[in-house]
């Protein structure tokens, strides 16, 4: 049972906008700029500061067909690989092939990718692609450049009435015309009509405040901190899947989640976001040795380095248990101090700060959580499977990165389905389909864990769920969970707050995270079961979780049949059959 609300006062309140986006990264701010010009208001509510989401922190780069030898069905090709089966091939179509040209959109919004000589893209290689079409910025400063730019538009435009930005405010729930009830009292389906929010720092450390709008959508970001040790940025607190899931939205392939083989090891202790060194950098021929010394990619994989994440941080583990250590090195030595400093400035700054010279030291590293595959379950339009209710970015399940993500197709997923929302919506709501609607309260009981249980979540998460999965594991990460959500019902906190809410989400998510994982009995791209170690065809779909208006948790298996399969509600009804 997971409660269908957050613990928290009334709305004291309101504020109202047709489209109501959540999230300051790529997809929110994509989102919101190009909404903006075709809607009559748009509200944009961040969490943090403007640019303080995952997208600063995209050292690699963002993946399109870009060059001359370079192609959309190469793209294609090489993502369904990645994806090990489990990709929808339609959605993968439309990012490969509306991504250049979105890419280019962003230059003209001001970002200044590396070029040339000749003014090209610059591009290299990463993980799992077989040409080089990463663009990148700064070098390792691609995501920092691209939220640079979207947040200079963003600016110029912010005297237009038509658009308000509410910064510092972290969403709890989305509110819905029918409460917890799939149909509204007029005998529609319930949908979307706004969210409830806290403005971080402002008034009484438990007020609300609610934002109504005509359709709303999460670009929240990933689950990071739902784990002991992860890339993510603090404000990764998977807000907007454990929301989406609370109003009744299905969500899907939550069991898929990619740790990054090299993130900088500093020790048992370490928590919390953690040093990235970007695969861009073994995409330039950095190499992988163990504790002795000796190179192990070559033997494992006819692509070394650059095999898919899942395959390179399994390799990793398993090389740490054969030689008793706790992390590998990464060995970029032979590239000279020179390239170095110019292809990576950010990354030998950081590494620096951490007492490590890129250029004359082995450099320890581990995989560590990075980026969630799963999300809210949307189409090719972003539409969620409760009306007015959208997805967009590492929030959302587009079925482009099917068991496991190509590396930086993430900044264009992003780019190409925040277009492709704000074309719906304009649609949408021209022809009058989202009228305003009234929120209605939703029933039973409330859920809020104290924050003192994150540190016991994330341990949980991380033994159970993490990289390698067993079922002794997984029902161990079960009953801690389990047990933390009885306690948290007994009543044993009274006092609503930020890091309450956030340890509340994190502790839904990772207990939906865990029932999944269990339940997909073999091992394919980011989910490992080393008790169930072959790929099964039969386990070749979806898993898609939902709640029933009492809270129970509901997972089911639908199909892919083939090539072309929509992750969306028709797929998702033949799940509940």
């Amino acid at each position: 049972m997971i409660p269908r609300r957050l613990q928290a006062r009334q709305p004291g309140w309101f504020a109202e906008a047709d489209v109501v986006v959540v999230g300051s990264g790529i997809a929110g701010l994509t989102t919101a700029l190009e909404l903006r010009q075709r809607v009559p208001r748009v509200l944009l509510v961040t969490k943090s500061a403007l640019n303080a989401g995952s997208t600063r922190w995209a050292q690699g780069g963002i993946a399109a067909a870009l060059g001359s030898d370079d192609s959309p069905e190469a793209h294609l090709t090489d993502t369904l690989a990645a994806g090990g089966g489990l990709c929808d091939e339609d959605a993968v179509r439309v990012l490969v092939e509306e991504g250049p040209g979105r890419v280019r959109q962003l230059v003209s919004l001001g970002t200044n990718f590396d070029r040339t000589p000749d003014g090209e893209f610059e591009l290299t290689r990463e993980g799992g692609h077989r040409r080089r079409r990463i663009a990148h910025a700064g070098g390792d400063a691609t995501g920092a450049e691209i939220s640079r730019a979207l947040i200079a538009a963003l600016s110029a435009v912010q005297d237009d009435p038509g658009i308000e930005v509410i910064e510092q405010a972290l969403v709890l729930d989305v509110l819905t015309t029918g409460g917890t009830e799939p149909v509204a009292p007029d005998g529609r389906p319930s949908r979307a009509c706004g969210v409830t929010l806290h403005v971080i720092g402002e008034g009484t450390l438990d007020g609300i405040g609610a934002a109504l709008g005509r359709a709303v959508v999460l670009a929240t970001g990933g689950i990071g901190q739902v784990f002991a040790s992860t890339t993510n940025p603090r404000e990764a607190t998977a807000d907007g899947i454990a929301a989406a899931l609370r109003a009744g939205a299905a969500v899907g392939d939550l069991e898929f989640v990619q740790f990054h083989p090299t993130v900088l090891w500093l020790g048992q202790g370490a928590r919390g976001q953690q040093p990235l060194i970007s695969e861009a950098v073994r995409g330039e021929g950095a190499r992988l040795v163990d504790v002795d010394g000796d190179r192990f990619m070559p033997d494992l994989h006819p692509m070394a380095e650059l095999a898919p994440r899942d395959v390179v941080a399994k390799a990793i583990v398993r090389r740490m248990g054969l030689t008793g250590a706790d992390h590998v090195y990464l060995d970029a030595r032979h590239l000279g101090a020179d390239f170095l400093g110019r292809r990576f400035p950010t990354i030998v700054e950081l590494l620096a700060e951490h007492g490590f010279d890129l250029a004359a030291d082995l450099v320890p590293v581990a995989p560590a959580q990075h980026y969630h595959s799963g999300g809210v379950l949307v189409d090719l339009r972003g539409r969620s499977t409760l009306d007015g209710l959208y997805a967009v970015g590492e929030t959302s399940c587009t079925g482009v990165h099917g068991a496991n993500r190509l590396a930086s197709n993430s900044l264009v997923e992003g780019l190409v389905f925040a277009h492709r929302i704000a074309d719906d919506l304009t649609a949408r709501l021209g022809a009058g389909d989202l009228p305003q609607g009234e929120p209605l309260p939703a029933a039973g009981a409330a859920a809020l864990l104290p924050s003192a249980a994150r540190p016991e979540v994330q341990r949980a998460a991380t033994g159970g769920p993490g990289v390698i999965r067993t079922s002794t594991g997984l029902a161990a990460a079960a009953k801690t969970l389990a047990a933390l959500a009885a306690e948290a019902m007994a009543g044993q906190v009274t006092t609503p707050g930020t890091e309450e809410w956030e340890t509340t989400n994190l502790h839904q998510v990772a207990t939906v995270l865990t029932e999944v994982a269990a339940t997909r009995e073999e091992t394919r791209g980011g989910h490992f079961r080393e008790d169930h170690p072959e790929t099964v065809d039969a386990w070749r779909g979806r898993l898609v979780a939902a709640l029933d208006p009492d809270g129970e948790l509901r997972v089911h298996f639908a199909p892919l049949l083939g090539g072309g399969d929509a992750p969306g509600t028709q797929r998702i009804e033949k799940g509940h059959q």
